[in-house]
């Protein structure tokens, strides 16, 4: 097929390259345009991009395809570069960009979506760490006819995965990046065979774009909640916390909750060992694991307590 892809992160380039692998032609990659990154905020390409780049695939960049929007020019000229290529069908895979409805209907064979959850369980932004967080047994790709609303076209494929109970958002993203790189390989294949199936009413939640402000953990919460978000949020945005006898408020990027009941008030350090820090919550102990000073870097908590100075 003569594919357009719509794409930015590293969840989408590998679906990108398993397209090129299957032996399909890629006429167009469409990603965002280059963000400042790295200690120099040097404007850096996309992982989508520089794969397109390396395979001589042509790139374009609109920061909007609304026509009646704010950058009009661009997404005219997106729409005059797709109907001059007269795609058979785009794939979409965390793009960031909305998609208006003459883009929609523009490819022969409509869009299709590379989601990362089981639909209709987290559409939105963040399924892979929200479903972590939700402390889900499972999860998984979904492929779907693109319509006009947020994730709620007819499903066509699904791949799914358990999640394991101590796996990162880090982890579980490259699973569910080669599982969606495989899924749409499928998909693509058996098109016209398979049979779309519109998602169901029941079961549907809304994975919300992650904030920087829910990084800060509040221990009146219980434990196993805690030590989820932790996990859901390595390594964006980090989970922090404060400890006395430290700054600023250092990263955890490890930790568990105990089989361990306690009556003290949330927040208080009950032990520290080279196996972890103790310490109370609003249900439940969590044990520090593995965290990082601001400005320094990740240590387990064995090295992290021998230059701790507590009060």
């Amino acid at each position: 097929m003569r594919i357009v892809f719509a794409g930015t992160p590293e969840f989408a380039r590998v679906a990108l390259e398993a397209l090129r692998a299957a032996g399909h032609e890629i006429v167009l990659v469409m990603t965002q345009p280059d963000r400042p990154a790295g200690r120099g905020m040097k404007l850096t390409p996309s992982p989508v991009k520089q794969a397109a780049l390396d395979a001589g695939i042509p790139v374009a960049q609109p920061r909007s395809l609304k026509l009646d929007g704010r950058w009009p020019e661009e997404a005219q000229a997106a729409r005059s570069e797709l109907e001059r290529l007269q795609p058979d069908i785009m794939v979409v895979a965390a793009y960031g960009l909305i998609l208006p409805a003459w883009t929609l209907a523009l490819p022969r064979l409509g869009c299709l979506n590379i989601h990362a959850s089981l639909l209709p369980r987290w559409r939105g932004a963040a399924p892979i760490q929200r479903a972590i967080e939700a402390g889900d047994a499972e999860t998984g790709v979904t492929i779907m006819q693109m319509d006009e609303g947020l994730d709620t076209g007819d499903m066509l494929l699904e791949q799914r995965t358990f999640i394991g109970p101590a796996q990162t958002a880090a982890e579980l993203h490259d699973v569910l990046a080669e599982l969606g790189g495989a899924a749409i390989v499928e998909a693509l294949a058996l098109h016209g065979e398979l049979v779309a199936r519109p998602q169901p009413e029941a079961g549907v939640t809304y994975a919300a774009k992650l904030d920087k402000a829910e990084a800060a953990l509040d221990l009146s919460l219980p434990a196993e909640i805690l030590a989820r978000r932790i996990r859901a949020f390595n390594p964006v945005p980090g989970a922090t916390l404060s400890l006395a006898g430290v700054e600023q408020p250092v990263k955890v990027w490890q930790a568990c909750a105990l089989a361990q009941l306690t009556s003290e008030s949330a927040g208080q350090v009950l032990a520290v060992s080279p196996q972890g820090i103790d310490i109370a919550t609003g249900d439940g102990v969590l044990r520090i694991l593995e965290l990082q000073k601001a400005g320094g870097k990740r240590q387990p908590v064995a090295a992290f307590i021998q230059g701790w100075q507590r009060p």
